[in-house]
Protein backbone atom coordinates (compact mmCIF):
# COMPACT_ATOMS: atom_id res chain seq x y z
CA UNK A 1 0.00 0.00 0.00
CA UNK A 2 2.00 2.98 0.87
CA UNK A 3 5.93 2.35 1.27
CA UNK A 4 8.61 4.57 2.60
CA UNK A 5 12.46 3.82 1.24
CA UNK A 6 15.62 5.97 1.90
CA UNK A 7 14.00 9.22 3.01
CA UNK A 8 15.57 12.13 3.32
CA UNK A 9 15.39 16.06 4.24
CA UNK A 10 17.29 18.44 5.64
CA UNK A 11 16.63 22.14 6.31
CA UNK A 12 20.66 24.00 6.12
CA UNK A 13 22.90 21.71 8.15
CA UNK A 14 19.45 20.67 10.22
CA UNK A 15 18.52 16.70 9.56
CA UNK A 16 14.42 16.29 9.99
CA UNK A 17 14.62 13.17 8.12
CA UNK A 18 17.25 10.47 7.20
CA UNK A 19 16.95 7.36 5.37
CA UNK A 20 13.89 6.46 6.53
CA UNK A 21 12.54 3.36 5.36
CA UNK A 22 8.76 2.15 6.49
CA UNK A 23 6.31 -0.33 4.98
CA UNK A 24 2.15 0.40 6.14
CA UNK A 25 0.32 -2.48 5.05
CA UNK A 26 -3.21 -2.44 3.27
CA UNK A 27 -5.38 -2.08 6.30
CA UNK A 28 -3.32 -1.38 8.64
CA UNK A 29 -2.73 0.92 11.98
CA UNK A 30 -0.23 2.34 12.79
CA UNK A 31 1.67 4.72 14.90
CA UNK A 32 4.56 6.93 14.48
CA UNK A 33 5.58 8.15 17.64
CA UNK A 34 8.78 9.82 19.02
CA UNK A 35 10.18 13.03 21.12
CA UNK A 36 9.33 16.03 19.88
CA UNK A 37 11.74 17.23 16.79
CA UNK A 38 11.94 13.78 16.03
CA UNK A 39 10.63 14.46 12.72
CA UNK A 40 7.11 13.05 13.03
CA UNK A 41 5.10 15.99 11.41
CA UNK A 42 7.97 16.29 8.31
CA UNK A 43 7.87 13.09 7.66
CA UNK A 44 4.03 13.58 7.11
CA UNK A 45 4.45 16.66 5.18
CA UNK A 46 6.82 14.64 3.14
CA UNK A 47 3.77 11.86 2.16
CA UNK A 48 1.37 14.14 1.77
CA UNK A 49 3.18 16.84 -0.40
CA UNK A 50 3.21 19.56 1.92
CA UNK A 51 7.45 19.39 1.32
CA UNK A 52 9.78 17.79 -1.23
CA UNK A 53 12.16 14.77 -0.27
CA UNK A 54 15.87 15.82 -0.90
CA UNK A 55 15.95 11.70 -1.86
CA UNK A 56 14.05 8.36 -1.12
CA UNK A 57 10.52 6.80 -2.73
CA UNK A 58 7.20 7.22 -1.46
CA UNK A 59 5.42 4.44 -3.14
CA UNK A 60 1.79 4.55 -3.57
CA UNK A 61 0.39 1.11 -4.58
CA UNK A 62 3.93 0.85 -6.03
CA UNK A 63 3.59 4.41 -7.67
CA UNK A 64 6.16 6.64 -6.39
CA UNK A 65 4.33 9.90 -5.43
CA UNK A 66 7.39 11.89 -5.08
CA UNK A 67 6.90 15.34 -7.00
CA UNK A 68 3.59 15.34 -7.17
CA UNK A 69 1.88 18.22 -6.19
CA UNK A 70 -0.58 17.75 -2.64
CA UNK A 71 -3.54 18.04 -4.68
CA UNK A 72 -2.60 15.31 -6.94
CA UNK A 73 -1.94 13.39 -3.84
CA UNK A 74 -5.07 13.70 -2.43
CA UNK A 75 -6.30 12.58 -5.83
CA UNK A 76 -4.11 9.40 -5.45
CA UNK A 77 -5.89 8.16 -2.40
CA UNK A 78 -4.24 10.05 0.27
CA UNK A 79 -6.08 12.30 2.89
CA UNK A 80 -4.46 14.07 6.05
CA UNK A 81 -6.18 15.62 9.18
CA UNK A 82 -4.11 18.01 11.11
CA UNK A 83 -2.72 18.76 14.68
CA UNK A 84 -4.39 22.34 14.23
CA UNK A 85 -8.06 21.74 12.63
CA UNK A 86 -7.68 23.44 9.08
CA UNK A 87 -11.05 24.42 8.25
CA UNK A 88 -13.24 26.90 6.37
CA UNK A 89 -14.56 28.85 9.44
CA UNK A 90 -17.20 30.81 7.77
CA UNK A 91 -18.69 27.79 6.05
CA UNK A 92 -21.37 25.41 7.49
CA UNK A 93 -20.08 21.67 8.16
CA UNK A 94 -22.37 20.74 5.34
CA UNK A 95 -20.92 23.51 3.27
CA UNK A 96 -17.20 22.57 3.83
CA UNK A 97 -17.76 18.96 3.03
CA UNK A 98 -19.10 19.75 -0.27
CA UNK A 99 -17.05 22.22 -1.09
CA UNK A 100 -13.97 19.41 -0.57
CA UNK A 101 -16.12 17.16 -2.99
CA UNK A 102 -16.42 20.05 -5.77
CA UNK A 103 -13.12 21.94 -5.55
CA UNK A 104 -10.70 18.67 -7.33
CA UNK A 105 -13.94 19.32 -10.27
CA UNK A 106 -13.18 22.75 -10.78
CA UNK A 107 -16.50 23.23 -9.50
CA UNK A 108 -16.32 25.00 -6.18
CA UNK A 109 -18.94 28.22 -7.34
CA UNK A 110 -21.68 25.62 -7.17
CA UNK A 111 -20.38 24.69 -3.37
CA UNK A 112 -23.22 27.74 -2.43
CA UNK A 113 -25.73 27.21 -5.08
CA UNK A 114 -29.76 26.79 -4.76
CA UNK A 115 -29.73 23.25 -6.42
CA UNK A 116 -26.38 21.59 -5.35
CA UNK A 117 -25.03 18.64 -6.61
CA UNK A 118 -26.92 15.52 -5.24
CA UNK A 119 -24.09 13.58 -5.04
CA UNK A 120 -21.87 15.87 -2.83
CA UNK A 121 -24.71 16.13 -0.44
CA UNK A 122 -25.27 12.34 -0.32
CA UNK A 123 -21.68 11.44 0.36
CA UNK A 124 -21.12 14.78 2.76
CA UNK A 125 -24.11 13.24 5.06
CA UNK A 126 -22.32 9.89 4.37
CA UNK A 127 -19.04 11.00 6.08
CA UNK A 128 -21.08 13.13 8.50
CA UNK A 129 -23.42 10.31 9.92
CA UNK A 130 -19.93 8.40 10.33
CA UNK A 131 -18.14 11.01 12.67
CA UNK A 132 -21.38 11.98 14.14
CA UNK A 133 -21.36 15.47 12.53
CA UNK A 134 -24.76 15.26 11.10
CA UNK A 135 -26.73 17.28 14.46
CA UNK A 136 -24.06 19.91 13.28
CA UNK A 137 -24.29 20.00 9.65
CA UNK A 138 -25.65 23.73 9.32
CA UNK A 139 -23.35 24.76 11.98
CA UNK A 140 -20.56 27.53 11.45
CA UNK A 141 -17.77 25.79 11.05
CA UNK A 142 -15.88 28.34 12.90
CA UNK A 143 -18.45 28.33 15.87
CA UNK A 144 -17.64 24.41 16.43
CA UNK A 145 -16.26 22.94 19.82
CA UNK A 146 -12.39 22.25 19.32
CA UNK A 147 -13.41 18.41 19.32
CA UNK A 148 -15.95 18.67 16.50
CA UNK A 149 -13.56 21.02 14.55
CA UNK A 150 -10.82 18.28 14.97
CA UNK A 151 -13.88 15.57 13.42
CA UNK A 152 -14.66 18.23 10.56
CA UNK A 153 -11.20 18.31 9.53
CA UNK A 154 -11.01 14.42 9.63
CA UNK A 155 -14.12 14.27 7.65
CA UNK A 156 -12.60 16.87 4.79
CA UNK A 157 -10.08 14.31 4.79
CA UNK A 158 -12.42 11.19 4.60
CA UNK A 159 -14.72 12.74 2.17
CA UNK A 160 -13.23 11.97 -0.87
CA UNK A 161 -12.73 8.27 -0.31
CA UNK A 162 -8.62 7.98 0.36
CA UNK A 163 -7.18 4.89 0.56
CA UNK A 164 -4.50 6.50 3.24
CA UNK A 165 -5.50 8.41 6.31
CA UNK A 166 -2.88 10.60 7.86
CA UNK A 167 -3.98 11.69 11.61
CA UNK A 168 -1.19 14.06 12.97
CA UNK A 169 -2.29 14.24 16.81
CA UNK A 170 -6.21 13.49 16.68
CA UNK A 171 -6.61 14.06 20.14
CA UNK A 172 -4.43 17.08 20.77
CA UNK A 173 -6.13 19.88 23.40
CA UNK A 174 -8.65 17.56 23.62
CA UNK A 175 -10.84 16.61 27.60
CA UNK A 176 -11.12 12.99 28.61
CA UNK A 177 -14.59 12.78 27.50
CA UNK A 178 -13.70 13.95 23.74
CA UNK A 179 -10.53 11.98 23.64
CA UNK A 180 -12.15 8.97 24.01
CA UNK A 181 -14.63 9.61 21.66
CA UNK A 182 -12.19 10.35 18.72
CA UNK A 183 -10.22 7.46 19.57
CA UNK A 184 -13.55 5.23 19.36
CA UNK A 185 -14.36 6.90 16.07
CA UNK A 186 -10.75 6.54 14.51
CA UNK A 187 -10.82 2.90 15.74
CA UNK A 188 -14.99 2.36 14.43
CA UNK A 189 -13.43 3.59 10.67
CA UNK A 190 -10.46 1.12 10.95
CA UNK A 191 -12.36 -1.36 11.95
CA UNK A 192 -15.02 -1.24 8.98
CA UNK A 193 -12.22 -1.87 6.66
CA UNK A 194 -10.40 -1.27 3.42
CA UNK A 195 -8.56 2.03 4.82
CA UNK A 196 -5.11 2.32 6.24
CA UNK A 197 -4.61 4.57 9.37
CA UNK A 198 -1.05 6.58 10.24
CA UNK A 199 -1.40 8.55 13.01
CA UNK A 200 0.88 10.73 15.09
CA UNK A 201 0.49 10.18 18.66
CA UNK A 202 2.07 11.30 22.09
CA UNK A 203 -0.42 9.65 24.16
CA UNK A 204 1.13 6.23 24.79
CA UNK A 205 -2.02 4.64 26.46
CA UNK A 206 -3.55 5.55 23.24
CA UNK A 207 -0.69 4.39 20.94
CA UNK A 208 -0.63 0.92 23.18
CA UNK A 209 -4.28 0.25 23.26
CA UNK A 210 -5.04 0.62 19.18
CA UNK A 211 -1.97 0.50 16.82
CA UNK A 212 -1.28 -2.54 14.69
CA UNK A 213 2.17 -0.97 14.37
CA UNK A 214 4.55 1.66 16.28
CA UNK A 215 7.08 2.94 14.44
CA UNK A 216 9.80 4.95 16.40
CA UNK A 217 11.33 8.11 14.89
CA UNK A 218 14.46 9.98 16.83
CA UNK A 219 16.67 12.91 15.53
CA UNK A 220 15.41 11.84 12.12
CA UNK A 221 15.82 8.27 12.28
CA UNK A 222 14.32 5.50 12.73
CA UNK A 223 15.18 3.85 15.49
CA UNK A 224 12.82 1.09 16.51
CA UNK A 225 9.26 -0.74 15.53
CA UNK A 226 7.33 -3.15 16.03
CA UNK A 227 4.18 -4.21 18.13
CA UNK A 228 3.19 -2.10 21.28
CA UNK A 229 4.81 -5.19 23.89
CA UNK A 230 8.74 -4.93 21.80
CA UNK A 231 8.53 -0.91 21.94
CA UNK A 232 6.97 -0.44 25.12
CA UNK A 233 9.76 -3.19 26.24
CA UNK A 234 12.37 -1.86 23.60
CA UNK A 235 16.12 -0.77 25.86
CA UNK A 236 16.72 1.94 23.08
CA UNK A 237 13.04 3.18 22.82
CA UNK A 238 12.79 3.28 26.78
CA UNK A 239 16.09 5.41 26.77
CA UNK A 240 15.10 7.83 23.77
CA UNK A 241 11.73 8.92 24.40
CA UNK A 242 9.64 6.18 26.98
CA UNK A 243 11.92 6.43 30.01
CA UNK A 244 11.22 4.36 33.10
CA UNK A 245 8.19 2.09 33.11
CA UNK A 246 6.64 4.62 35.71
CA UNK A 247 7.29 7.66 33.15
CA UNK A 248 5.25 5.56 30.60
CA UNK A 249 2.61 5.27 32.34
CA UNK A 250 1.72 9.11 32.78
CA UNK A 251 3.59 9.85 29.01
Amino acid sequence: MLRIENLCKSFGGVVATSDVSIHFPTGSLSAVIGPNGAGKTTFFNLISGALPPDSGKILLDGENIVGLSGNAIVQKGIGRAFQVAKLFKSLTVEESLRGALLSPLGKSAQMTGRFPLPQTRDRAYEVMDQLGLTPKAHVVSGNLSHGDQKLLDMALALVLKPKVLLLDEPVAGMGPEEREQMIETVHALWKKGGLTVVLIEHDMDIVFRISQNIHVLSYGKLLAEGNAEQIRNNPAVIEAYLGTPREVHHA
